[in-house]
Parts: structure tokens; sequence; C-alpha cells
């Protein structure tokens, strides 16, 4: 077990600890694992009070605050408070216009805020509890137990609290908090497992290639395993279910609740939503307000689930009031009806007198293809010195350039000029820039030239070297793409009296060497700077790269001249 923590025994006061300090608002009470809201007893309104086991942050604390929960009572990790601690946050968050429990439907939770209620009650204290059973995973096979209470709780935590600061009474508070539980469905779907600290080995095993649909959100057996889907395929499921659950009349509003399980990435959790409004959308489901992020996760789960709750004027008003807690969205949930712009034109893409045909034509679509044969190999050797995403991008630029077809100039210095928008445009990470500007500055030596001679691309391909030098600030030796371009760029001005073919064979041949020599060069520059000497023996795959569109333009040219026979390389072991 790997986790950022001190000691299993005092991981979650810790916690709760981390969450106050940063959040005047709230308080942590003296020996409990309780947090209230600081301000809450001076405004006699109904108190709500929520909670459950540790390990669901960032709930329950972190929905402490005006117009929210007025308390949050903590278990150890996955395990349900005790009565006594329910009881304590009970008298700790009335003020004397009652309190409001908010409660998941696991059999601890219900027990124990029940009898907690019970005894309050007896007290003096007037208590209603609202059991939230969400989870439509089961369907209707479900034991006496009823339906879980998973992540959709937290929007009956919001109406509940907005209903309570609007100065509601108790009964009145209960009821929407009633209504938000029984018109809401949530499915949750896993990639992985999560481990208590207390435990030190997952909670559960999956497959590499396998997920858990309708688990609960302490790992609990869900309904199903399944090889992986598409973000798609599996929003699908998951809204499918929820709208099976007939919790939402027909052609109701709902809201949207994306919950992250803890330990999703953002950018996989922004897919999912963008799937998820777009399959209601098509469907002619009305989404009046949406959020996504992680509201009730399970400690580090990679996964997700969705919420849909059926609202009307009343409970859409208790979703928009404001509120000041730790962890509630600050946007406000409004679907963005417009969300695409028209991007500005950087430059005319109009045809520049007569498109590119004959030999040139066949010199760079041989050079794409190789691109784009190469690209696993890039990849294969990015992965072992840099990021891994070389051969993708270079792939996708040279799809880019195909796919331009006619609009692609004949003349030299237009056609590279077009190329290098569609580099900066296409390929990602610093090899886009880098080829930009260098297309771009080769483009400027040859302004003007219809048919460039042998010396003339030599003079290209230094002025586009220094293009990268002055915008990346590398120089050759410091194991970059320069160390195959320098070289090859001195090899073709040295053969400018020779057939082109002739000329870009040696030229390859250069950049090749120049390539190799880079597996004994320590990196100052890029990625690859990062890992030191563990890179070496390796080739720099952006030289390497450079060699191989040398090389197959090489080819092409002696094809095209029929007098040169220039044989495919081979990478290098």
């Amino acid at each position: 077990m790997k986790k950022l923590i001190n000691n299993p025994r005092s991981v979650v006061v810790e916690s709760l600890s981390g969450l106050v300090r940063l959040n005047p608002h709230l308080r942590l009470l003296e020996g409990t694992r309780t947090v209230v809201d600081a301000g809450a007893a001076g405004r006699g309104t109904v108190a709500v009070l929520s909670g459950g086991g540790a390990g669901h942050e960032p709930a329950h604390a972190g929905f402490v605050g005006p117009g929210m929960l007025t308390g949050a009572v903590s278990g150890e990790v996955f395990t349900s408070p005790s009565v006594d601690d329910v009881l304590v946050g009970i008298r700790a968050v009335d003020s004397g216009a009652g309190v409001l429990l908010v409660v998941k439907n696991y059999t601890g939770d219900r027990l124990n805020f029940g009898l907690a209620a019970e005894i309050a009650r007896a007290d003096g204290i007037d208590v209603r509890m609202v059991v939230v059973a969400d989870d439509v995973a089961l369907g209707e096979s479900v034991d006496h137990a009823g339906h879980r209470g998973i992540a959709g709780t937290v929007l009956v935590h919001k109406v509940a609290g907005a209903a309570a600061a609007a100065g509601l009474g108790l009964d009145a508070v209960a009821d929407a908090a009633q209504r938000a539980s029984g018109g809401l469905a949530t499915m949750g779907v896993a990639l992985g497992s999560c481990t208590v600290p207390a435990a030190g080995t997952p909670s559960f095993e999956l497959g590499g290639e396998e997920v858990e649909w309708g688990l609960g959100i302490h790992g609990e057996q869900g309904v199903e395993r399944s090889g992986v889907s598409s973000a798609s395929e599996t929003v699908d499921r998951l809204l499918t279910a929820c709208l099976a659950a007939g919790r939402a009349a027909e052609g109701q509003p709902v809201a949207l609740l994306v919950n992250n399980l803890g330990g999703s990435s953002a950018m996989e959790v922004s897919v999912v939503t963008d799937a998820a409004l777009s399959w209601l959308q098509a469907r002619g489901v009305t989404v009046a307000r949406a959020w996504s992020g992680a509201f009730l996760t399970a400690m580090e789960m990679p996964g997700v689930s969705l919420s849909v709750v059926a609202v009307d004027e009343d409970l859409l008003g208790y979703l928009d009031a404001p509120v000041r807690t730790a962890a509630w969205p600050t946007g406000s949930g409004e679907i963005n009806q417009s969300p695409s712009l028209a991007a500005p034109v950087a430059e005319s893409a109009a045809r520049e007198g007569s498109e590119l045909s004959g030999p040139g034509r066949f010199i760079l679509e041989a050079v794409l293809e190789a691109l784009e044969r190469a690209e696993p190999e890039l990849t294969a050797m990015d992965q072992q010195v840099g990021d891994g995403d070389l051969g993708h991008s270079l792939e996708r630029g040279a799809r880019t350039v195909r796919e331009e077809g006619a609009a692609l100039p004949a003349r030299p210095d237009r056609l590279l000029r077009r190329i290098s928008a569609l580099a900066r445009r296409s390929i990602g990470g610093t090899s886009g820039p880098l080829y930009a500007v260098f297309l771009l500055k080769a483009s400027e030596a040859l302004h003007g030239i219809e048919e460039p001679q042998a010396g003339d691309w030599a003079r290209a391909l230094t002025r586009g070297l220094e293009g990268i030098q002055d915008l990346g600030g590398a120089r050759p030796g410091d194991r970059t793409m320069l160390d195959a371009l320098a070289p090859a760029a001195g090899a073709l001005a040295d053969a400018a009296d020779q057939p082109l073919a002739t000329a870009l064979r040696a030229s390859a041949e250069a950049a090749r060497s120049g390539a190799e020599a880079t597996a004994d060069m320590a990196p100052r520059m890029g990625r690859s700077s990062y890992a030191g000497d563990r890179v070496r023996g390796h080739v720099d795959p952006g030289a390497w790269a450079v060699h191989l569109w040398l090389a197959a333009a090489a080819q092409a040219a002696a094809t095209v001249d029929a007098t040169v026979d220039v044989e495919p390389s081979a990478r290098p072991s």
C-alpha cells in the first residue's frame, strides 16, 4: 500500500483537521470526527446533519457551510459513525428549530442515525430523517434492505440545506429533501479497486481489461463485470438504467451529477460529462443543471457514477441557491447553450497558383507515408526517453497534410509555408512549433524559386535549422533533432553540384550517422533532459525521425531519377 498518510488510526481526524484549517467557517468538535458550520448557531434555522464512513471525501464535511450542511459526522474509513457520535452531532447543530438527518441507505448508517434520532427526540430535540436510496444498479431485484444510498445524496444535501437557509420549517425542509430523494437515480462503474488504509490491500481485484458495474461506494460487489467500454458506451448503460428506474416523469427536466469515484483523471470526467450531456440531449431530456467533479468518492477508486434528479421550479431554486462550502462547485451549473465559437482563420487557405503534382507530389507522398508507417517505431523510441507522443504527433501531422490534397500549391516556397501552417495546427508537443518554424524559414530561403536544385534545398535546410535554434535554444550536441539536421544540411551543401537524388542520399546518410551518435550524448534539451543518463544508449527519436523522412525523400527522388539506388533504412539497435 502506498498512501501519503501518517498512521491509519489517525488518518480520518488528520484529514478533517486539514480541511478545517483551510476553511475558517468550519470547526472540528474536540475529541470527535464531527465538523460543524461555526456560524450556524446564530441563524436559528433548521439544521441539516449528514455523514457516514470516511473515505468518501470531499463528502461529507466538504459540504458543510451556509446553504448546505450544518454538520457532518464521520466514522472510520467505510465505517458508519456510532450512535453516540451522531447524537453529539445532533446536539451540536441544533439551534432550536429542529434537525434534519440526511442518511444514505446503508444498514449501519440507517441504524445508528435512526437510534440517535430517537434518543434526541426523547431529549426534546425535534428530529426528522430522510433516507436516500438512489442506487438503481440492482433494479427491482434488491431484497428488504432496499436500494443503497450513493453519490446522488449530495444533491439532497444541497436541496435540504437551501430549504433550511430559506427559513422553512423542519417539516417543509424534510419534504423538500424527500422530494429530491424520490426523484433521484444513480449508477456507477469502477475501473479498479481502492485500498482502505487499515486493511492495506485492495478491497477487490479487477482484471486489466475489466470493469465493475453498479458497485457500492465501499467497494461492494456490483451487478456485473465486463470488458472495458468507451466513455459513450459507458454513459449509455449508466443513463439507460437511471431513466429506466422511472423516478423522473416523462418530459420532466432533470439535473445531472457526474461524480468522480476518486481515481479518474479530470480529463476522463470531462469526456464522460460531454458524453452524458449529448446522450440526454439526443433523447429529448431537458438538462436544467449539471455539475461534474469529485463529490462522493471511494478513496482512490477509478471510475464514475452518474446521477439524474427530476426537478421542478422549487427544487431548481434550491439547487441554484448560494452556498459557502469547501467542495460544492462555484459554477452555476447552467448548461452552455452556445459552446462553440468560430475560430478566426490564421491565413487564407485559398489555392496559390497551380496545385502540386508530378515528381513533387510523389516525393511528398513518400515522406508522408514514411512518417505514418514509422508511428509505432517512433512511439516506442520516445517512450524510452520522453513522453511517448512523438510517433503519434508526426503521424497526425502527416495525415493532416495528406488530407489537404489539391489545396497544396506547387511552388516550393508556398508549399513549405502551407505545410508549416498545417504542422503547427496538427502536431502536438514541442515538435509542432519546431517543425513549423523549420518549414517556415526553409520556405523563405526558397522564395520565388520555381525549380530548386540541391544547393537551394541545402540553403533551405540550413535556414530551417537556424530557425529551430533561434526558437528552441538547442544546438548540435544537445541530443535533439538538430543532431541529424545539422550534418544533413552540411552533406546536402557539399553535394550541391550533384543530382538531387544523389545529394539527398548523402544528406540522409549524414542524418542517420548524426542520429545514431545521439545514443552517446547526454540530453540537455527536451523531455529526455529530465531523465539524465538513463537515456544513454538510446537514439534520440526526434533525430531518427529526421533521418526517416530524408531517407524517404531520397528514395522517392531516386525513383523519379531512376539513376540512383537508395536502400531503405532499418531502425538502429
